[in-house]
């Protein structure tokens, strides 16, 4: 399964990295290949300075060996060893009408001192966070969501898309960090769910991503836009840096499992703000994105 899974990200890297070059028109990605002192290593992609895009990754990673101390205690294991692949992407298009997107697909083995595995499983999802609230971008996004999951079991889009919304909230500000998507973890075997049936419910959500993004990009990325409204774009982005940096699981288990430093905090934006106590002008509409993200709703 690792190997059939790390050849799947392999491929989709390419496919996402071609399609959102065509769309950029101007830069390329800049390819990083890196290895793990311990084991495994990654091909990392980054777009800079594009006429679109202002930073954008497409990372993939295999990485292996013992479970690090601090991560077997999360776990509540001993002595174990482990494999983790995945793909993580974030992009962050220079124009404030279009938004910033995350993805992740991972697939994760824990081994025994004999080297059986003792667990597994996949995660994963993808999320949008807008900058200006445009409902039928917001409707695009989640209906693309809905129509991967409900093909595969017609209860994981409302399951995954509420896990979405509470995973991705900035508690300290009491406020998601944008409109959400998907969010699964964990989905490891069981009575109804085999892990081939996971790895093809994954795969159908990781093709979706380019379905679900690319139409909202291409149709934002040429909009007028002041530099008033850039600048909340830019204090937006800090309040994305805050979760990253505070709440994030994945950016924790990176950091903890002697991970890549510029793989992890390649989904940082270039231009942040942090203005003392910004508030919107009263019925703007900024006001009205704050409003939908201190309360999640229901887009289909």
């Amino acid at each position: 399964m690792k190997d059939k899974f790390y050849n799947y990200i392999q491929d989709l890297q390419n496919t996402i990295t071609s399609k959102l070059e065509d769309i950029d028109g101007k830069a390329k990605f800049k390819e990083d290949l890196w290895k793990r002192t311990e084991g495994g290593g990654g091909r990392t992609r980054v777009i800079e300075n594009g006429a679109v895009f202002e930073k954008g990754g497409v990372n993939i990673s295999a990485v292996h060996g013992a479970l690090p101390k601090t991560m077997q205690s999360y776990f509540g294991v001993k002595d174990a060893d482990f494999f983790a692949c995945g793909l993580s992407l974030v992009l962050h298009p220079k124009n404030p009408m279009a938004p910033t997107v995350h993805a992740n697909w991972r697939y994760f083995e824990m081994y025994d001192q004999s080297g059986k595995i003792v667990d597994q499983w996949f995660g994963g999802g993808q999320d949008l966070t807008p900058y200006y609230l445009f409902e039928e971008d917001a409707k695009h996004f989640h209906t693309v969501c809905k129509t991967a999951c409900d093909k595969h079991n017609p209860e994981f889009y409302p399951k995954y898309k509420a896990r979405c919304d509470d995973y991705f909230y900035n508690a300290h500000r009491n406020e998601g960090r944008g409109i959400g998507g998907l969010f699964f973890d964990y989905c490891k075997a069981d009575e109804t769910m085999q892990m081939e049936d996971w790895y093809k419910f994954v795969t159908e959500v990781g093709d979706s991503f380019l379905e679900a993004y690319a139409p909202i990009v291409e149709k934002r990325k040429d909009v007028d836009y002041t530099k008033a409204q850039r600048d909340w774009q830019e204090i937006r982005r800090g309040r994305y840096v805050e979760f990253n940096l505070v709440h994030d699981k994945g950016t924790l288990f990176g950091l903890k499992t002697n991970g890549r430093i510029e793989s992890i905090l390649m989904s940082l934006p270039p231009r942040v703000q942090w203005v003392y106590d910004h508030q919107p002008e009263k019925d703007s509409e900024e006001e009205k994105l704050l409003t939908i993200l201190k309360s999640p709703i229901e887009w289909v």
